[in-house]
Formats: C-alpha cells, sequence, structure tokens
C-alpha cells in the first residue's frame, strides 16, 4: 500500500501529464525551431484634437483616422464608408465616442463626452467598439484627453480601471 508522499507524487506526475496533453503543442525550442518574435504593428502616439483633425478624409493622400472612447482607428480601408463624401467621414478626425454610442451623425454628439448616455446607448458603445472598430480597423493611438489634462500636464489621478465604460486590458 502506498503512503501519503508516494500519492503526493503521483498526483504530481498526473498533473504535469495532463497539462502536457492538454497543450497546444510543444514550445518552439523543443522542436528545434528558433522561437519566433512577436508581431508588431505602427506604433501608437497620443493625438491632440488638432492632430486628429488632420486625418478627416479631405486629403486623398492621407490615413483616415477617427477614435472612440479615446482609441484612435485608422479606418482607411473603409474609405467608402469614412472618405470624403462618405456616409460616416463626419465621424472622422475626432473623438467621436458619443455619436457612436447614439448611432447619430448630429454634430453635437460628435465628441468625446458620453454624459447623460443611457444604459442602452452605452452599451451599444460596447458593442460597437469591441465588433466593430476593435475587430476591423487598427489602433494607431490614444487622443490626449484621456491621460492628460487641459493645460497639457500629466493627469496625475488618471487610472484608465476608474474611467467608466472604459477598460484598457480589452484593448492590447
Amino acid at each position: 500500500m502506498a503512503g501519503p508522499a508516494s500519492r503526493r507524487r503521483w498526483r504530481r506526475l498526473a498533473a504535469l501529464a495532463l497539462l502536457l496533453a492538454l497543450a497546444p503543442g510543444p514550445p518552439a525550442a523543443w522542436a528545434g525551431q528558433a522561437p519566433r518574435p512577436a508581431e508588431r504593428g505602427p506604433p501608437v502616439r497620443l493625438f491632440t484634437e488638432e492632430e486628429l483633425a488632420r486625418y478627416g478624409g479631405e486629403e486623398e493622400d492621407q490615413p483616415i483616422y477617427m477614435a472612440v472612447k479615446g482609441v484612435v482607428f485608422d479606418v482607411t480601408s473603409g474609405k467608402e464608408f469614412y472618405g470624403r463624401g462618405a456616409p460616416y467621414n463626419a465621424l472622422t478626425g475626432k473623438d467621436s465616442t458619443r455619436g457612436v454610442a447614439k448611432m447619430s451623425l448630429d454634430p453635437a454628439d460628435l465628441t468625446h463626452d458620453t454624459t447623460g448616455l443611457t444604459a442602452e446607448e452605452l452599451k451599444s458603445l460596447d458593442n460597437v467598439f469591441t465588433k466593430v472598430y476593435k475587430a476591423k480597423y487598427p489602433i494607431v493611438g490614444y487622443t490626449a484627453r484621456r491621460i492628460l489634462n487641459e493645460d497639457g500636464s500629466p493627469n496625475l489621478d488618471f487610472k484608465p480601471e476608474d474611467q467608466p465604460h472604459f477598460d484598457t486590458k480589452d484593448e492590447f
């Protein structure tokens, strides 16, 4: 009959065997291959309102950017929707969070401000942010408003986890 130490050893071996069996495959080093470096996209940057406005789809040779929830997306691949004269061009060159939440192109709604949005509008915002913008368009930066004060100084009280309707862990 096996003692307690033998049973613990057996459980550890069984757990290790299960872990190895469920692993998606051996690491590259086990297979005799050099590990590949992680693929990286273009570097991200902070955009002031003035800088973001330069990417509103008016210039034929410029990329088209828009921001939702302070995240700047390159929507150039959707030029037929966001380019000059296109149906959603009003959303470009700015943070249009409120307009996306309300499904509105009213100039008064083309702002970052989410004050007074209903629970349904906030749910819609999160859904469109995740299933449309994050799923289809590369992130090229963030609006300066997310982490800076009005005077441009760092907002020392900024904590992403405290921002309403905002979850940075899902952005990377």
